[in-house]
């Protein structure tokens, strides 16, 4: 073995000789001559290399096992030292982070580190810990961070996404801000703008805002209720030429003009403060000057903000506001549509309003049934909500498309419960309202569809006077699309036959003829219950209400997976699936359904193939379905899904 080994290192001697010798001639032709000493060198290093591996194989087993035992020692001297040197650096971070801590609790306010609890010691606990470091992050991850203490007094600016401490206070115990001023001041925009939404049609000509609306609204730590109330002006021809046109189809319809104000001197009257809105590009108006006299004789001790909006050039804002001093309020200068100068603005707001009624918080699962109020224009959505809340809270009049935006009121009835009624605008239809030279209408339309979105249940009004031809019930196109839509969305319905008084010549079987007729005419929704009612005289009112509540229980419902099946089985008994059609066609097989989610009712059916089963058969198990689980008054979504065949029932 020594032999062949000494004859492989002679081998690489000599590969190295040949190597330095083969670079030295191509050095000698590159005529570079100087790289002649460098491969001689290379050439003695390998030759050193080869006799020190000859000396080293040839060595006795002696000599190789004090090597190794001195190797180890070396070892185990480096590891010793570095582990020395990570211990002192580690006792120097300790020290200096010690100093850094205490250094902080010098500068820091008492205030601050009463506030925060802050105790050097606890940062130094690592070091002296018992438990290995793994688990202490278990630990510290299973238990739930301390929440952050906030002073009473403090108004912390709170991030995007934060929610205050009053958020879960009731509706009617915040305090509340009323925005008043003439028409086309910019009070929606102010509105919008102080509430972060977009929840006011804004539009540039006066008498969009009709009936107030109330929304939540946070500053700092701060929550409040803002309402937006509409123009104070009854005569449309005290306006400008070029507005007045507008004005006069907006504002100046029999008796709408005193419902307009009816409604502001409302929402002035529930209000903690006011917000006086008035125009820093027309400057001060004698309408101006007759609302703070107003205010004065009828509100005397209720703080006034006054707001000068449309000033978004800053250099000239203090010029524009300088004429509102004589009203004997001190003006703000602001823009509603950049925002510039709100803040000021909301600063003295909040140093003004009163605290929170009540700092109890609402329950859990105690959210009122949201119910949207749809249908066309001129149906008496609103006086249906009029007739609810049992007081004018929705301005109704003669002339068709009187609401302009979503309407939100709580109602509470005697026996607990909550609801959370929407009026909307009447929705005409598309072609109507494309051609429609009211550019508002839109808008309105808009803010209709997305009531229907986040209401839990759509109340749909039809008029029985228009619908009724010779005796027989036939609804519209678009209560057609209405009912559609209402059933894409996923939403309860309660469909409401209104202005049933002014139908003649009614005998016992009319109410149930009209019933199947109605049913029959709107098909997409034909789960859903049908209540004739008369918004003016008050007659079945209470039982619409009825009817959503248990619309809104069926709409939250769920059902257990056993009883679901037992269903199922009794289904299949009566008639089973379909067979596919060809030389190899099979028959479909349920194997088993699931409830996977509610609001609406969803249900999950698991088959061999879904293309095997037709409508007709789908809709035949929806009836049984709703026949012997329920369901009524909420639409019902069926999924199909494939899969592998183990054991089907009813096979």
């Amino acid at each position: 073995m020594a032999n062949s080994q000494l004859t492989s290192y002679r081998t690489m001697s000599s590969a190295c000789v040949c190597a330095s010798r083969q670079s030295f001639r191509i050095s000698n032709r590159a005529g570079r001559p100087r790289q002649h000493h460098r491969c001689q060198h290379q050439r003695c290093q390998c030759q050193a290399a080869a006799q020190q591996a000859v000396r080293t194989d040839f060595s006795s087993p002696h000599q190789q096992q004090q090597q190794q035992q001195q190797q180890q020692q070396q070892l185990s001297l480096d590891l010793n030292t570095a582990n020395a040197a990570e211990q002192a650096s580690m006792d120097e971070i300790a020290q200096i982070m010690a100093a850094k801590l205490e250094q902080q609790a010098r500068l820091m306010p008492p205030d601050i580190d009463q506030t925060l609890e802050l105790d050097a010691d606890l940062s130094l606990d690592w070091q002296s810990a018992n438990l290995p470091l793994e688990e202490d992050e278990e630990a510290s991850a299973s238990s739930p961070p301390a929440p952050q203490q906030v002073k009473p007094g403090s108004r912390r600016a709170l991030k995007r996404g934060d929610k205050p401490r009053t958020k879960e206070i009731p509706f009617q115990d915040l305090p509340k801000v009323a925005v008043v001023g003439r028409p086309n001041v910019g009070k929606s925009a102010l509105f919008n703008r102080i509430t972060g939404s977009a929840t006011a049609i804004v539009y540039d000509y006066p008498g969009v805002t009709r009936d107030r609306l109330y929304t939540r609204a946070y500053w700092g730590n701060t929550e409040f209720v803002v309402v937006d109330t509409g123009g104070l002006m009854g005569d449309a021809s005290k306006l400008d030429a070029d507005i007045s046109a507008a004005a006069m189809h907006a504002i100046s319809a029999e008796g709408l003009p005193e419902a307009i104000e009816r409604q502001a001197a409302a929402g002035v009257a529930e209000a903690d403060c006011i917000v006086l809105v008035m125009d820093g590009q027309t400057g001060l108006t004698a309408a101006d000057q007759e609302i703070v006299s107003w205010l004065r004789r009828s509100h005397p001790k209720k703080p006034v903000m006054l707001a000068i909006n449309k000033c978004e050039n800053p250099q000239k804002a203090d010029i524009q506001a300088a004429d509102f001093w004589t009203l004997g309020l001190e003006p703000i200068a602001l823009s509603a549509i950049s925002g510039s100068g709100t803040g000021e603005l909301m600063e003295q707001l909040v140093h003004s309003l009163p605290p929170p009624k009540s700092e109890e918080h609402m329950p859990e699962g105690a959210e009122p049934l949201a119910v949207a109020i749809v249908g066309r224009p001129n149906v008496g959505k609103s006086s249906l909500l009029n007739s609810f809340v049992g007081r004018e809270r929705s301005i109704v009049s003669s002339m068709s498309g009187t609401t302009r935006d979503a309407i939100d009121t709580d109602l509470v009835l005697p026996d607990g419960r909550a609801f959370k009624l929407i009026d909307t605008a009447g929705i005409r239809k598309r072609v109507a309202v494309s051609a429609s030279k009211d550019g508002a209408e839109p808008l309105s339309v808009g803010r209709a569809l997305a009531a229907i979105r986040r209401a839990d249940l759509a109340v749909l009004v039809i008029d029985a006077v228009e619908c009724t031809t010779s005796g027989h019930f036939a609804v519209t196109t678009q209560d057609f699309r209405l009912c559609e839509i209402i059933a894409a969305e996923g939403r309860a319905c309660v469909i409401v036959v209104n202005k049933w008084d002014c139908i003649k010549d009614k005998s016992n079987k009319t109410m149930e003829e009209y019933r199947t007729d109605v049913l029959a005419s709107l098909r997409p929704i034909t789960w859903a219950t049908v209540v004739f009612t008369s918004a003016t005289t008050g007659q079945r009112v209470s039982k619409v209400l009825d009817a959503a509540t248990e619309a809104g229980k069926e709409h939250g419902r769920r059902v257990s997976t056993a009883t679901m099946n037992m269903v199922l089985q009794e289904t299949l008994a009566w008639k089973s699936p379909p067979t596919g059609k060809g030389s190899q066609a099979k028959r479909g097989r349920i194997y088993y359904v699931t409830q996977a989610a509610t609001r609406p009712p969803t249900f999950v059916f698991f088959v061999n193939d879904p293309k095997l089963f037709t409508d007709d058969y789908r809709r035949y198990v929806e009836r049984q379905l709703r026949d012997n689980v329920g369901f009524a008054g909420t639409p019902v979504r069926m999924f199909w899904r494939g899969k592998a065949s183990t054991s089907p029932l009813g096979a």
